[in-house]
């Protein structure tokens, strides 16, 4: 006799449900609700979740690995606006509107996501209200990593954009040594800072070299924390 897999499957999403901050403290039942009309949808490397301008069917949570959510300019430049990664979730926005989605998102890593459909959900708004103000939560979070965006945008080069993202993870200004740990694959890094690997990893020796960062596996150690930050205001001035 075949063995019904479905109480199984929505135990893995109501599991990846539950490390959302979207719905994180949701009950059991409301959780298991939500699991119960969402599917799991594997994303190969490099390929598409969804492009911009596509009818929005819902949105996700990635279980498992990153996705590029970015945008073309016309001269064809991709500028990435972020990188979601497991727990995360994303297009909450499309849900509200007609549309279709705004920028697209591309697996770096093979991955999996919960999609979320849109009908069925905005159903569960109506008799939860509460959940929208968790969306609009999780949807502020995205409008102040885009403000980031912006400030970033004003750092035109790889190595200055890198040590900017590094001096926001040093705890203390201090100059004594700093462990950040990456907590991503270098190539999603580099993604992230809209740059090829090759050009990362060329950075990465560069201060190496000047015996400014360690790097060990996925732990960068900060040599000198002052010395970086007088680094990075001199590029700033150079800029």
């Amino acid at each position: 006799m075949p063995t019904d897999v479905t109480p199984l499957r929505n135990a893995a999403i109501a599991g990846t449900l539950r490390s959302c901050q979207l719905f994180s403290g949701l009950p059991p039942a409301e959780l298991e609700t939500i699991a119960g009309f969402s599917q799991l949808r594997n994303v190969d490397k490099d390929s598409y979740l969804f492009r911009e301008g596509d009818p929005s069917e819902g949105f996700y949570v990635v279980q498992k690995g990153s996705l590029n959510v970015h945008r073309v300019s016309v001269t064809g430049k991709e500028q990435v606006i972020y990188v979601f990664r497991t727990g995360e979730s994303l297009a909450e926005a499309s849900v509200a509107g007609e549309r279709g989605y705004p920028a697209n998102a591309r697996a770096i890593e093979a991955s999996s996501v919960v999609v979320i459909p849109k009908a069925p959900f905005l159903a569960l708004l109506a008799r939860r209200p509460e959940l929208g103000l968790r969306m609009l939560g999780s949807m502020s979070q995205h409008l102040r990593v885009l403000v980031g965006l912006v400030e970033d945008l004003t750092l035109k080069d790889v190595e200055t954009r890198f040590i900017h993202w590094l001096l926001k993870r040093c705890k203390h200004e201090t100059q004594a040594e700093t462990t950040v740990e990456l907590g991503m694959t270098k190539r999603v890094l580099a993604a992230e800072l809209g740059t090829s690997s090759e050009t990362l990893s060329r950075t990465f020796a560069r201060l190496r070299a000047e015996e400014l960062l360690a790097v060990s596996g996925n732990t960068l150690k900060v040599r000198n924390t002052a010395a970086l930050r007088t680094r990075f205001s001199r590029l700033l001035g150079e800029g």
